[in-house]
């Protein structure tokens, strides 16, 4: 099945649902944890149904979902398919059900909580380097392209975050080469850069706000905060 493009994904106007780095992520606020479990089951029936199910996370007053497809198809610039994990109808099909099943259920989308971390790695040596960080972060040699074209590392269970590798000179100077890229919804990006100011946290690149907004903190190290504006039918600056 063919990945969805951002314009796409904001066209079918999914209110419960904010498309974060791969997927599209939902979270439900419930009253205790009888009540997230039964619309957890309920989801699950759903899921069976559609042959496609959610990642799910539970806490306190809590259910996090993530719709993503391990098989989406990418076409390069030259028309060659690649396998990735992306966002497909399949998943839009099952976010909208999930919207209906929590209206049935009475438990409420609180959309502009969702978030999603992401490791970044400038390096003029990815293929090099890759199986070492694929070894550390999942112990398995398969992680290392899993479900991207690329380098990328990516654990299938999702016990850790996905780690990308930037482009680096291989001969610049030494400097912080790791980051943390934080997805967060496109209504709260504003508000998450202002804590992080306010914090005496310093922007040191936003030309490419709200899509990415570098932050360093006091001792120089580097986070980004991240939105998806073309799922969100946001304009960049």
């Amino acid at each position: 099945m063919d990945m969805l493009k951002g314009e796409q994904i904001a066209a079918e106007n999914l209110t419960d649902w904010r498309k974060l780095a791969q997927g599209l992520h939902a979270r439900y606020v419930v009253d205790d944890f009888g009540t997230g479990a039964r619309f957890v089951v309920a989801v699950g029936e759903a899921g069976d149904a559609l042959g496609h199910h959610p990642r799910v996370s539970m806490g306190n007053g809590y259910v996090d979902l993530k719709l993503v497809s391990d098989d989406a198809i990418y076409r390069d610039d030259e028309g060659a398919e690649h396998v990735v994990e992306w966002v497909t109808q399949q998943d839009i099909d099952l976010a909208r059900r999930i919207t209906e099943i929590a209206a049935d259920h009475e438990v409420v989308a609180e959309p502009a909580s969702v978030s999603d971390i992401e490791f970044g790695l400038d390096t003029a040596h990815s293929a090099t380097i890759a199986p070492v960080w694929a070894a550390l972060l999942t112990g398995s040699a398969e992680s290392q392209g899993r479900g991207t074209p690329s380098d990328e590392i990516r654990d299938a269970t999702g016990r850790v975050p996905n780690l990308w590798f930037g482009e680096a000179d291989d001969h610049e100077a030494r400097r912080q080469r790791f980051h943390v890229e934080v997805y967060v919804a496109p209504e709260v990006a504003e508000q998450r850069v202002a804590a992080a100011l306010a914090a005496g946290g310093t922007v040191i690149d936003d030309s490419d706000a709200p899509s990415l907004t570098v932050i360093a903190d006091q001792d120089g190290n580097e986070g980004v905060i991240c939105v998806d504006v073309s799922a969100a039918g946001v304009s960049g600056s």
